[in-house]
């Protein structure tokens, strides 16, 4: 089937999501770990500790609100440093008072 010394394709390593656990900050429950950490410094070393991955994707989803809510340029060094500072305040890293967004929760308590 192969004729002439051709090799099939390598199989592909099918890998498991994280095994390693951690007590998630944000959700406060034993949770499956982030494989990496998100930023390379400091905080990205504090998230990787102690936020769970499902407290990560919960970020993601609710940082669009900022971003959208202040025209956030992420290129730029003042759009990084207002989210770095943003996602600090989001799990607890530092004190202070986060940004608000313009977004309310519909009133039947549904929302995506």
């Amino acid at each position: 089937m192969w004729g002439s010394g051709a090799r099939p394709w390598p199989r592909l390593e099918v890998r498991p999501m994280s095994e390693r656990i951690v007590h998630c900050r944000l959700l406060k429950q034993d949770l499956p770990a982030l494989d990496r950490a998100p930023f390379r410094n400091e905080l990205g070393q504090k998230i990787l500790a102690e936020v769970s991955s499902d407290g990560w994707k919960k970020w993601l989803t609710d940082s669009v609100r900022l971003i959208n809510t202040y025209r956030v340029d992420l290129a730029s060094p003042e759009g990084q440093k207002f989210m770095l500072h943003q996602c600090a305040l989001y799990f607890g890293f530092e004190e202070g008072e986060a940004a608000q967004t313009a977004w309310t929760p519909p009133a039947d308590g549904k929302h995506a």
